[in-house]
């Protein structure tokens, strides 16, 4: 049992996390709790805002809508990483839920998961959320598909951590919507389990010092779609249609992009090439584009022909910006077509925020 920290505590608490917190103008007073009690508190619950680009999602948090006015939660946690704290009390954000699994929440008595929830909304046993529970609503549109950059995500931990820490709490007073009410879903995109043990870690540290795991790479190894023809004198695209793995979702299928920025990335592309003359030679480099115009282009590598058939192995290291996807060009310069007889890029890519 625990009381709800005051307004400036709670600021406080997040900036000794090491949150970018912005305080929306009057949210120390925007709270429901003219409709219910607010606490005692006993966690943190993580929702996603099932919103895209273009969406006033700080606005929508703090006012609600008319369905539901606000604030629809403690907190909006915007792709940037910044905690926008839209509410102080009671919010619009839990609904009813399982008491089974606000007692182990209490009591931080469960495994890997709480137990699973049987209760919603109005339903017979469901417990008052909004009462017990701070919220951080975090944007994302909650298809599975839309990214959580790093920022926010460890905007996401820190800012959970920052309560858990102030009231004396575990990571396992954390949980996700979808683990309170049998009818929701969020957050999606990540699993639960693995940002608790990330609070736990942020918790373990004197408050501020966890900055997250460094990122794991993802691979993408892609191929052509068999042996084609490369007239001479122009620029090509080499459209990579086989595809092993594209971990970033990046290339489009049958597509000539292999990584779209921010990103950085490292790896290689092999290529063997028929009928290049000896001494004959054919150029490859990198090229940026924004959408379909071709923007920059990155230093050239020459392959020289030789008896029979040439094999090239080109390194893949750079950094693209955001709004920039990258390609591989290549030139022939001989005077006679040749033949690509494949193409096999292989890169490590670390997608930045």
């Amino acid at each position: 049992m625990a009381t709800p920290l005051t307004a400036a505590r709670l600021v406080a608490a997040l900036q000794a996390e090491g949150c970018a917190v912005h305080e929306v103008s009057g949210w120390r007073t925007n709270n429901r709790n003219h409709k219910g009690p607010w606490g005692p508190v006993h966690g943190v619950m993580i929702h996603h805002t099932v919103t895209g680009p273009g969406t006033d999602v700080v606005g929508l948090i703090y006012h609600g809508h008319s369905a539901l006015p606000g604030p629809l939660a403690t907190g909006c946690i915007t792709k940037d990483g910044v905690v926008h704290l839209t509410g102080n009390g009671r919010a619009n954000h839990a609904g009813g839920g399982d008491g089974d699994v606000l007692n182990a929440v209490i009591g931080e008595s469960y495994g890997a998961y709480p137990p699973p929830t049987h209760e919603h909304d109005g339903s017979g046993g469901a417990v008052d959320g909004n009462a017990r529970f701070y919220g951080w609503e975090c944007e994302n549109k909650g298809d599975g598909r839309d990214p959580w950059p790093p920022a926010q995500y460890l905007a996401m931990v820190k800012a959970t951590a920052a309560v858990c820490r102030a009231h004396g709490w575990g990571h396992k007073s954390a949980i996700g919507h979808l683990e309170w009410s049998d009818w929701k879903v969020d957050p999606r995109g990540f699993d639960m389990a693995g940002f608790r043990r990330d609070v736990a870690d942020a918790l373990a540290l004197p408050a501020g010092l966890w900055e997250g795991e460094d990122p794991m790479p993802q691979y993408v190894n892609l191929g052509v779609a068999g042996r084609y023809q490369l007239a001479p004198g122009a620029w090509d695209s080499v459209e990579f249609a086989t595809e092993w793995s594209d971990e970033t979702g990046d290339h489009a299928t049958g597509g000539s992009v292999f990584a779209r920025g921010p990103a950085r990335f490292s790896g290689t592309v092999s290529l063997h090439l028929d009928g290049l003359p000896a001494g004959a030679v054919v150029q490859a480099r990198m090229s940026e584009y924004q959408g379909d115009q071709h923007r920059a282009d990155h230093p050239i590598h020459e392959i020289v022909g030789t008896g029979g058939g040439t094999f090239a192995v080109l390194p893949m290291t750079k950094r693209i910006a955001s709004g920039r996807s990258m390609r591989v060009r290549l030139l022939n310069q001989a005077a006679v077509p040749v033949t690509v007889a494949s193409a096999v890029l292989t890169v490590l890519v670390w997608k930045e925020a």
